[in-house]
């Protein structure tokens, strides 16, 4: 089981508008079923830490390439990528194993 972690640095002012464009795109995801729920928050300056960033989460029981054959396409995001592409400056990706009871020694 893995928690996969993608953060994304954004332009001064955009967090909120990226949360939601990249809340769309968890939910696109889910909806397709090629992904869990995720879980989608910012900071755009009214929190302590790192402003003008957007963080999406979600936990997978395996790490799989998005270039895998059978996997169902994605619809819906045409409008949301370009979107999100115009507004981000950075964006890094963590993968985390959860610890599971029969991982436990």
């Amino acid at each position: 089981m893995y928690l996969i972690r993608r953060t994304y640095t954004v332009k001064p002012g955009e967090a909120r508008k990226a949360a939601s464009l990249i809340s769309a795109i968890g939910k696109a995801y889910e909806e397709a079923g090629t992904r869990s729920e995720s879980r989608v928050y910012f900071n755009s300056g009214t929190t302590p830490g790192e402003k003008n960033t957007v963080v999406m989460e979600w936990v997978d029981d395996s790490l799989q390439t998005p270039y895998r054959s059978g996997r169902t396409p994605v619809e819906g995001l045409e409008d949301i990528g370009p979107q999100l592409r115009g507004l981000t400056l950075d964006s890094t990706i963590e993968f985390w194993e959860l610890m599971t009871d029969d991982k436990l020694l």
